[in-house]
């Protein structure tokens, strides 16, 4: 799985090869097929491994009754430290840069992280809405904008390499105000806002 995931990431999907793989770990190309059927495989077993080692966002407790901003400033900082690692920046990368040619990758990867966390976020937007704590609306809309909010700044311009990684305080920031839009656009008609 390492030797694939370097291959992947330094030479991108349409130049990494079973048989370069198979000849970086000193193996050979039918050892490596007995555990994938293709490449593609093999690209999604690297994408599940880089999930389940950096997903932290998808494994935090979401409180049914905490205290709604706290929550989602939780929430957003893990998604946006999650997003902002290395690792996975590089993993975005090489699918935006290889979706022209090879758009299964995009959707590979959104199934199996980003949908996985957008679901999560839907069904407890979803609780909120149901409690009154939120405005009714279509949840999977409200985590559409939550989310989108959260990336809106500083990762969309570190993933184009237009600005280095965020500090844990840039983050912090970053969260809090995507917070404050979010409430002012979801917060029940009459609370205070």
């Amino acid at each position: 799985m390492a030797a694939a995931r370097k291959a992947f990431l330094r030479h991108g999907y349409g130049q990494t090869s079973m048989s370069g793989i198979a000849a970086a770990l000193g193996g050979s190309k039918t050892t490596l097929w007995n555990y994938f059927r293709n490449k593609q495989d093999l690209f999604a077993a690297v994408v599940d491994d880089q999930i389940e080692r950096y997903g932290e966002a998808l494994r935090m407790d979401l409180p049914e009754d905490a205290d709604l901003a706290e929550t989602l400033i939780a929430l957003g900082v893990s998604t946006l430290e999650t997003i902002l690692r290395p690792e996975v920046i590089a993993l975005h990368r090489v699918v935006v840069g290889e979706a022209g040619h090879f758009p299964q990758l995009g959707q590979m990867l959104w199934q199996r992280g980003a949908e996985r966390g957008q679901q999560r976020a839907e069904e407890w937007l979803g609780l909120q809405m149901a409690k009154g704590r939120l405005r009714a609306a279509d949840p999977r809309a409200a985590a559409s904008h939550f989310l989108g909010l959260c990336q809106s700044g500083g990762f969309y311009r570190h993933l184009l390499g237009a600005a280095p990684r965020l500090k844990r305080e840039e983050i912090e920031k970053e969260i809090q105000l995507a917070v404050e839009a979010f409430l002012a656009a979801y917060s029940p008609a009459g609370a205070a806002g």
